[in-house]
């Protein structure tokens, strides 16, 4: 019975944690590795209620400037304000890149160390382990809302 519980909660645990770095991946692959990528600026213009608009400034050589990109509408994006951020390839989607941008696409995998790090204190009863994992994920939700 022992052994059963054990096997069940770590794959409990193996899951959520697998979904937090799936969750994550889509957007953080493109903020972090920018090798190759088109950066540069974007100032909001405009705001619906999921996307900003606004025009592109590139920084990086190759990359070319457009009259209206669309960034994601979040609490981390204001109309008025100039943003860094990374094209998504072949598209006209920037992300925020820099340590906010990075930051902000680990969000998924903070909700996940903190829901895994209940199940393991309540079903794995490894307390430290389980304050590990807690600890991880508000110190990088803290991070993520400090930077943005």
């Amino acid at each position: 019975m022992n052994f059963g519980r054990l096997a069940a909660m770590g794959t409990v645990t193996v899951l959520l944690l697998i979904a937090g770095v799936w969750g994550s991946w889509p957007t953080a692959h493109n903020v972090m590795l920018t090798k190759g990528r088109e950066s540069g600026t974007v100032e909001v213009t405009a705001c619906g209620d999921d996307t900003c608009t606004g025009p592109y400034t590139p920084v990086s050589t190759g990359s070319k400037a457009r009259a209206r990109v669309v960034i994601e509408h979040t609490v981390a994006v204001k109309k008025g304000k100039t943003y860094t951020v990374v094209v998504k390839p072949g598209t006209d989607e920037v992300l925020r890149s820099g340590p906010a941008g990075i930051l902000y696409a680990w969000i998924p995998l903070g909700g996940a160390l903190l829901l895994a790090s209940v199940v393991v204190a309540g079903g794995l009863r490894l307390t430290r382990a389980a304050w590990v994992l807690a600890g991880s994920g508000i110190a990088l939700l803290t991070a993520a809302f400090l930077a943005l």
